[in-house]
């Protein structure tokens, strides 16, 4: 299995709070852990072999850091060029690794997203074609998700508290067979101009057209995805310090 790390965004809403900076390079602490680390350690835990990153704003920072840090390992990582992150969503950001993607299984991250790297397994270990990682709790500013039947029918930010079903945290996975489907469908929404959506209006497409798309949750494990000043300072609060740093195997 591979992953793919959405880090090409500008983070605009956090400035104020972290500067001219990725939001993946976020430190966790003085130690100088960041969110990108803790996703890193997190994907190699759970058997996952390559990450590639896709990078844009302020690009060359997040290369130095994987560099810097990961030397020894550095034939794990592939880089993946979004030179359009200005004007683009994450579904373009998706659709720049669909070549080194092709064919394989593979976890797709936001790069904002931090979490207990114990949410990874069940989702890694899910037979369906498509497996979004979600909690049951209501959390504001995220896009939440509707389950019916054992699969997610629906997925929006604008689900109201009064019909969602649970949270999504940002982590999806995508099986070999379904790969191929994902990507001809983005294929299609990028065709028609919607380069600024999130790729989750491919997989609300293919869910329509009855693709099962699974869900695993986070059974109280801490995670936050972080957009905003206050977003930070809940992770700050409550997540920071519930991970622990795993050391990588080389």
């Amino acid at each position: 299995m591979k992953a793919i790390i959405l880090a090409a965004g500008q983070g605009t809403r956090i400035r104020t709070a972290h500067g001219e900076c990725p939001k993946c390079l976020i430190r966790f602490d003085h130690s100088g852990w960041t969110i990108l680390d803790q996703q890193i350690e997190g994907l190699f835990l759970a058997g996952v072999r390559d990450i590639g990153i896709v990078v844009g704003y302020e690009q060359d920072q997040i290369i130095r850091h994987v560099t810097r840090y990961y030397g020894s390992q550095l034939r794990r990582f592939r880089f993946i060029e979004n030179s359009e992150f200005a004007a683009t969503n994450n579904i373009y950001s998706l659709w720049r690794a669909r070549t080194w993607l092709q064919g394989s299984s593979f976890a797709v991250l936001n790069a904002d997203v931090v979490f207990d790297t114990r949410v990874l397994q069940p989702a890694v270990s899910s037979r369906a074609p498509i497996t979004m990682i979600v909690d049951p709790a209501w959390r504001d500013e995220t896009m939440k998700v509707v389950i019916e039947r054992n699969r997610i029918v629906r997925m929006s930010k604008q689900i109201g508290q009064h019909e969602f079903s649970a949270t999504y945290i940002g982590i999806t996975m995508v099986d070999g067979a379904a790969n191929a489907k994902l990507f001809d469908r983005i294929e299609v929404l990028i065709a028609r101009g919607e380069h600024r959506v999130f790729f989750n209006a491919a997989v609300q497409e293919l869910a329509d057209e009855g693709l099962h798309v699974g869900y695993s949750e986070t059974k109280g494990l801490p995670w936050a995805e972080i957009d905003d000043p206050s977003d930070l300072a809940f992770a700050r609060l409550n997540v920071f310090p519930k991970l622990a740093r795993i050391p990588v195997a080389a």
